[in-house]
């Protein structure tokens, strides 16, 4: 990035979903979490009616479990309704950055480059190793203790979470009954991000009863 770019960029916003939300629309959210960080720029950044010295600002967007990978910007423009008037202004001060990740790591491409690192980091089914060879050989980043750390203790909240959810949900089953036992067990592991499917493989059921429970569990 240009140095007279980064001195106009904002500090940018980050969130990560497990998936695109179905109560509301995650774009009306981007847009509010940005319209917030663009408002508390007064009087950190500009004062009073300084509002040339405004900066950029990005709130980026990783929902995973998506359908397909996609990459999108979303920004200001203008269009002309009547007459041709030069307004001045910047255009590029709001930015919103939407990053669907894919269920599967997808293939060794060009273009999803930025995807299979994302997807790789975030898997909940890759061990650590098979992460961190990604990392290491493909993208040519350095594997420091630091890193290797933190892949590792990624790696084991991810299981950390499934084999409690697994076994809560077991032990409800017992006193409970077998299917609100699965169904606390549905739950906890979606919550935690993991797919329909990957619930699915782990407690071995099918795909249409961990969604309808996990559907169950939304609507109450």
């Amino acid at each position: 990035m240009d140095a007279s770019i980064k001195e106009s960029v904002k500090a940018s916003d980050k969130e990560a979903q497990k998936e695109e939300p179905g109560k509301y629309y995650i774009l009306n959210r981007a847009i509010f979490y940005i319209g917030r960080i663009v408002s508390s720029q007064k009087g950190r950044d500009f004062v009073k009616s300084e509002y040339n010295k405004m900066k950029r600002v990005y709130s980026i967007w990783i929902c995973m479990n998506m359908k397909e990978n996609s990459l999108t910007q979303i920004y200001l423009t203008k269009k002309n309704i009547i007459g041709s008037h030069d307004w001045k202004g910047d255009l590029e001060l709001l930015n919103i950055i939407m990053i669907g990740i894919a269920e599967n790591l997808p293939e060794k491409e060009e273009n999803y480059e930025l995807h299979r690192l994302l997807s790789a980091l975030l898997s909940a089914s890759l061990e650590a190793e098979e992460k961190l060879d990604i990392i290491e050989k493909e993208y040519d980043i350095p594997i420091e203790d630091g890193i290797r750390e933190e892949v590792e203790e990624m790696c084991n909240l991810s299981q950390g979470i499934k084999e409690k959810a697994f076994e809560g949900g077991y032990l409800m089953g017992q006193e409970e009954g077998r299917e609100s036992g699965y169904a606390e067990a549905v739950c906890l592991m979606y919550e935690s991000g993991l797919s329909i499917e990957q619930i699915a493989g782990i407690i071995k059921m099918s795909t249409d009863k961990v969604e309808e429970l996990v559907n169950t569990d939304l609507m109450g």
